[in-house]
């Protein structure tokens, strides 16, 4: 199987590139990123010498060249390409746009045109807005995103949705909770408070800390998304999650005590404008279907993350500087 991976050389897409080429050596995968801000190279350099891999630098939004790449031979399509981060978003929610819709509309018109077999959608929890102290989202769960982050998400999801109605695309949309693992951008919640933390500096936590979100080690998704590749029903959503609901308060607590720091170390700042207060989700779906059941505890899959970060340091400290730098003192103060 030929698999193009959108998106391979960020965060979750490059670990899904790992997973599939230690599980499926003989497959096929090509990776096409832009190498924005968050997209690493060096996210892949365990698989570069590997005879099925093929890295293509280039934007989903590039029609021409994602029209040249299916001529190739491109038997599924797996779409992490997004821009991910809320924060961004907020400043400069354009850009969302053009590569969470017009990208994933540039990537459904190419699969549609090349009769692509399969096209997945790597969507995200955030689309389904936010929920009160109880109960969980689940498929049928409205749409009603709150950042432009999350809506720019759901306007790809309702075009992925529009293709399979419309034209018969074999289609499916994840939705997960929130990643952590290996190659994580430091700019993100986990990854930026153990990274801190290590340099002894101030972590930075929105508001009061209060917020719930449901922790998904990215191995578990990754092995949740290879079941959707070859098993999913065509045109269904399937919601994957953790089981690991945590204030972000109760979280960097337990970096802290993992990392043996002291709390002082926790600043609380002005929260962001239209904070979700909590998600969380309902994965019972993708169990009954596809018998899927996620592997790591958020205890366990921390403590694996945190020993990443002290055996990779060099990797992370080589984005901890320039453009990061100057975009977290815009976010967060000096």
């Amino acid at each position: 199987m030929k698999l193009l991976v959108t998106g391979g050389a960020g965060f979750i897409g490059s670990n899904f590139v790992h997973y599939m080429l230690k599980k499926y050596p003989d497959y096929e995968i090509v990776v096409l990123d832009a190498l924005t801000y968050a997209g690493n190279l060096e996210n892949l350099k365990a698989v570069e010498q590997h005879t099925g891999f093929r890295f293509i630098k280039g934007s989903i939004t590039d029609a021409q060249l994602v029209d040249e790449i299916f001529q190739q031979g491109i038997d599924a399509v797996l779409n992490f390409a997004a821009e991910s981060h809320v924060d961004r978003s907020i400043s400069a929610p354009d850009i969302f746009v053009q590569t969470n819709v017009l990208g994933t509309q540039v990537l459904l018109e190419a699969a549609k045109k090349h009769n692509v077999s399969k096209y997945v959608q790597i969507s995200t929890d955030e689309v389904y807005g936010t929920l009160g102290p109880t109960g969980l989202f689940t498929e049928t769960t409205p749409l009603t995103p709150n950042s432009p982050y999350s809506a720019s998400k759901a306007g790809g999801d309702l075009l992925v949705r529009a293709y399979h109605e419309t034209y018969g695309l074999n289609v499916n949309i994840t939705r997960c909770s929130n990643n952590y693992g290996p190659y994580h951008f430091p700019e993100k919640l986990i990854p930026l408070m153990i990274t801190r933390a290590l340099n002894d500096q101030s972590l930075p936590v929105y508001g009061d800390g209060l917020q719930i979100r449901d922790w998904l080690h990215v191995e578990d998704h990754c092995s949740a998304i290879d079941l959707v590749l070859h098993n999913g029903k065509a045109g269904e959503v399937y919601n994957i999650g953790g089981n690991n609901e945590r204030t972000n308060l109760e979280l960097v607590r337990m970096i802290l005590k993992e990392l043996h720091k002291p709390e002082s170390l926790i600043e609380h700042v002005k929260d962001r404008p239209g904070h979700d207060r909590r998600y969380g989700i309902d994965a019972s779906k993708i169990t009954r279907e596809l018998s899927w059941q996620p592997r790591y505890t958020l205890e366990t899959g921390l403590k694996k993350t945190i020993q990443w970060y002290l055996d990779n340091e060099a990797w992370w400290q080589r984005i901890i500087s320039g453009e990061y730098r100057d975009y977290y003192r815009q976010q967060y103060g000096s």
